[in-house]
């Protein structure tokens, strides 16, 4: 089944006037929140990573 351009244009519009869009500033919270995330994931798997390292070394006897 076909469609002609036009009409797949007009569903798309129509399709998009039925979006929520975020205001301002929840996009801006949701970008702190993600920001914030991101160090705290960071500062998890550095601190993990370290006592795997730590680990690993004093089971090899490595120094």
């Amino acid at each position: 089944m076909a469609v002609s351009p036009f009409k797949f244009l007009q569903e798309v519009r129509s399709e998009t006037a039925k979006v929520t869009w975020p205001t301002r500033r929840e996009t801006t919270i949701t970008t702190i929140m993600v920001f914030v995330m991101v160090a705290l994931a960071s500062i998890f798997f550095f601190a993990a990573d370290q006592i795997i390292r730590y680990l690993v070394t004093l089971l090899l006897g490595i120094h």
